[in-house]
C-alpha cells in the first residue's frame, strides 16, 4: 500500500464539474493499493498518516501531527500509483490491486482515519470515479508512506 500525503491549504475533488468534496488546510492525500495488501497494512499505514509531524510548532519546526492541528484530510484513491514503466512507454498496472479488492482496502483504511480524526474532518473522493483534483501544496512538503518492506 502506498500513502503520498501532501501538506495543503486547500484541496477539492470535482466529478464532471461538481464539487465532491473540499477540504481547508491539512492533507490531500493519494493512496494505492496493491495486490497482497491487508486490513493490517490499512490500518498501520492510517496511524502514520495521523501521528505523522510534518506541521510547524511555535519554534517553525514540523513537530505537530494533523490531529495537534485539528487539520482536515481529502483521501483520493490512485490505482495509478503502481503504475510499471521499467518496459516500454505504456504503463503497466499488473501490480495494483483488482478493483474490488482495492475498494476494500481503501475503505478500511478511511475508516481508520476517520476512528481518530472523526468524520467531520476526513473527506473523500469517489472511488475508481475520473476524477478533477485541486491542490494547494504547503511547502511544498509531500511525504511517501508505504507499508511494503
Amino acid at each position: 500500500m502506498k500513502v503520498i500525503i501532501q501538506r495543503t491549504k486547500y484541496g477539492k475533488v470535482e466529478i464532471e464539474g461538481r464539487a465532491v468534496a473540499e477540504t481547508g488546510p491539512g492533507y490531500v492525500l493519494l493512496i494505492g493499493v496493491r495486490k497482497g495488501d491487508n486490513e493490517t497494512d490499512a490500518k498501520h499505514l492510517a496511524r502514520k498518516t495521523v501521528n505523522l509531524r510534518i506541521f510547524h510548532d511555535d519554534a517553525g519546526k514540523m513537530n505537530r501531527s494533523i490531529e495537534d492541528v485539528q487539520g482536515e484530510v481529502l483521501a483520493i484513491s490512485q490505482f495509478t500509483l503502481y503504475a510499471n514503466v521499467r518496459k516500454g512507454n505504456r504503463p503497466s498496472f499488473v501490480d495494483a490491486a483488482a478493483p474490488e479488492d482495492a475498494r476494500h482496502i481503501y475503505n478500511k483504511y478511511v475508516a481508520a482515519l476517520k476512528s481518530t480524526l472523526g468524520e467531520a474532518r476526513v473527506k473523500t473522493g469517489v472511488f475508481g470515479a475520473n476524477m478533477s483534483v485541486t491542490i494547494i501544496n504547503e511547502g511544498p512538503v509531500t511525504i511517501e508512506l508505504t507499508s511494503e518492506p
